[in-house]
């Protein structure tokens, strides 16, 4: 297992990013990502900022009754999750997001059109108005649809490689998702990794460390010093990460990425945060301790990267300012759209759960 912020197996980022950053901070990013280390950390900036927004809009419509279900918010975990999803090639590597993972739906490339229609419940959404929230995805450009069976995607990213190495489609390609602490509890995850690390396959596994799995202590959870060190039994690259650095979660999950890609097997990175929010726009988060919240994970990932980018003469202020608002306009344009779209009409949908004709004879 390794920390990053000694790892000395590291490629310069160019003197442009800044005597600040350019000697502690270096991403390790193959030709295979096909954009620099600048553009990089750009898009994970972008897609944080985007989700941030995106996000902000659902709770006030949660909170008007204009979303029916929940809404759960990546607040605090977005530098994590862009990092993944700026990594990941769309149409060619495999991204299984979770709850909290609209930072690394954005960077992936999903339209924001596609999570609006989803929690307004447009027929014209990936959903067909059926499911207000988060089980959406695009199979067909590598980003499967979220599964709330925590730990489960690990199993069906592992078994999407494998799939694709019997079919000769593997070469070059990853297989990604990101999953809370508590599900590294499960069986499906357990499973899927073993299966992935006896393969070899190029699996990226993300724990995002939150704390508390909805109001359960990492205390009670398990007990382990650290879940990086399941790495060494699973016998697969263990990394840990703060959560909140966000230059330092370029470097770590950029690294990962790339090293699954060129043969390095199974990677485990568990980054340490803690979500600022409760587990949905229903829950308080009463049970975090005021001590938590002020300590060291209990900071904005998004200030702390606009900080590091300014310090690093990537981004001006003037840049950031343009960044925001150009998102919001995107924002309201997507969430008017979604609004002023048809709902399912239940006397049209021809869908059904099982492929049943009731008209038939039973036999």
């Amino acid at each position: 297992m390794r920390n990053f912020a000694s790892h000395a197996e590291k490629i310069f980022f160019p003197e442009a990013l800044g005597q600040a950053y350019h000697l502690r901070v270096k991403v390790n990013l193959c030709q295979d990502m096909q954009r620099s280390p600048e553009d990089y950390v750009r898009a994970m900036y972008r897609a944080m900022v985007q989700a941030r927004l995106l996000e902000n809009k659902l709770s006030s419509l949660y909170k008007a009754g204009k979303i029916v279900g929940g809404v759960y918010l990546g607040k605090g975990q977005e530098a994590v999750s862009s990092a993944l999803g700026a990594a990941l090639i769309p149409g060619q590597d495999i991204f299984a997001p979770l709850i909290r993972d609209q930072a690394g739906r954005t960077a992936f490339g999903e339209p924001f059109i596609d999570c609006a229609r989803a929690y307004l419940g447009s027929v014209l959404g990936p959903m067909r108005g059926r499911d207000g929230n988060i089980h959406r995805g695009r199979p067909q450009e590598g980003m499967l649809a979220m599964i709330s069976h925590l730990g489960s995607a690990v199993a069906v990213v592992a078994g999407c490689l494998l799939a694709k190495r019997l079919q000769g489609k593997l070469p070059g390609a990853v297989g990604a998702t990101c999953v809370g602490d508590g599900a590294t509890s499960t069986g499906a995850f357990h499973e899927g990794l073993n299966m992935a690390a006896v393969e070899k396959l190029p699996l990226v596994v993300i724990v995002a460390n939150n704390q508390f799995a909805y109001s359960t202590p990492n205390n009670r959870q398990f007990a382990c010093e650290d879940l990086v060190d399941r790495a060494k039994g699973y016998g697969v690259t263990g990394d840990s990460v703060d959560g909140t650095d966000f230059l330092a979660c370029a470097e770590v999950i950029g690294g990962a990425v790339e090293r699954a890609r060129s043969g390095g097997g199974p990677q485990l990175v568990v980054a340490k945060l803690l979500r600022l929010t409760g587990h949905g726009e229903h829950d308080d988060g009463s049970y975090v301790p005021d001590t938590i919240k002020a300590g060291a994970y209990g900071r904005d990932c998004i200030e702390v990267a606009e900080r590091q980018l300014l310090d690093a003469g990537i981004f001006s202020l003037e840049e950031i300012s343009t960044i925001r608002e150009i998102a919001v306009v995107e924002v309201q344009a997507a969430v008017a759209q979604a609004q002023q779209e048809p709902v399912p009409d239940p006397f049209q949908e021809d869908w059904r759960a099982f492929n049943t004709d009731f008209s038939q004879p039973y036999h």
